[in-house]
């Protein structure tokens, strides 16, 4: 997936994770911009496609929003330009498994909500199309994988994740994030991998997953880090709780606009949003530059 860069300076310009399109798209950035006089200019993607792009120099946003901490390790320290020196964690949510409501499979997927079938043998049933994002581009790939670790560990039964992923990079699984809403809604797929957030968002049916599995359970993060997912680079990535994270990066054309908006989405009508959408609140935590957090945001981290 190639990203286009922002079509002008003049307005606040906001990459963000395409989990929160419907939130900042239809609800977020229309009260920000009635309520700060600030114009908004949003793009989604996947965080690790923004990252990429950002560091690649396609793209220059003013507040950059990921759906995983790892993100910004692609823009932090000289070999990256400088890009990001802080990052704010300010939300968590947990995975679900999101079904088609005219799947030929609803009845099961209906007894797996109610508890009368486990959830992942419906997910095994022949026939079955599952869908999920691309490891490589998207954070929630990489959970999708590492939930079903979780759950071969959890339920004692070793083959959970190979009999319904098959392969991490299994192509018949793999979609754009941008599509995996629409595939389900018009039955084009059974099943897929979603942020609780993204399911309440757009109602579409789902299964809950045990806290030891979801990843949204921050007292569970031990467990978590029992499953493990190594990228392209080789790099090993451990299981850790979902967090939603935000930066302004080091150079950017509207840092006043991009102060008010992170201002806004951290306080009270921003965060009554985020409740309202499903994501859970958590206490402010600063990775990175404590020094480099504007001084603006001070009243927020009582820095």
């Amino acid at each position: 997936m190639t990203l286009d860069s922002f079509n002008t300076s003049e307005r606040v310009r906001v990459a963000y994770a395409g989990s929160l399109v419907n939130l900042i798209e239809n609800k977020l950035a229309p009260d920000f911009e009635k309520a700060t006089g600030y114009k908004y200019q949003g793009k989604a993607a996947g965080s690790t496609i923004l990252a990429n792009a950002i560091r690649d120099k396609i793209i220059q946003p003013d507040v950059f929003i990921s759906a995983s901490t790892r993100a910004y390790e692609r823009l932090e320290g000289i070999a990256n330009g400088n890009e990001v020196k802080w990052s704010l964690v300010f939300a968590s949510t947990s995975m679900v498994i999101g079904y088609s409501a005219v799947s030929q499979f609803i009845d099961r997927f209906n007894a797996a909500v109610a508890g009368t079938v486990p959830w992942y043998q419906v997910l095994q049933q022949p026939g079955v199309r599952l869908g999920r994002t691309d490891p490589t581009l998207d954070p929630k790939g990489v959970y999708a994988i590492l939930v079903m670790q979780l759950a071969s560990l959890y339920y004692n039964q070793s083959d959970i994740k190979q009999t319904i992923l098959g392969l991490d990079t299994n192509q018949t699984q793999i979609f754009p994030e941008a599509d995996l809403v629409a595939y389900l809604k018009d039955g084009n797929l059974d099943a897929g991998f979603f942020y609780l957030n993204e399911v309440l968002d757009v109602d579409l049916p789902y299964i809950s997953l045990p806290a030891e599995i979801n990843l949204g359970n921050p007292s569970q993060k031990d467990f978590y880090q029992q499953a493990y997912y190594q990228d392209t680079q080789g790099q090993t990535i451990a299981g850790e709780p979902i967090l939603y994270s935000l930066t302004i990066p080091t150079k950017v054309e509207n840092y006043a606009g991009a102060v008010e908006f992170v201002k806004y989405l951290l306080g009270s009508n921003g965060r009554k949003l985020l409740l309202e959408d499903g994501l859970s609140m958590i206490p402010l935590q600063v990775d990175g530059d404590l020094s480099a957090v504007p001084e603006e945001l001070s009243n927020f981290l009582k820095i």
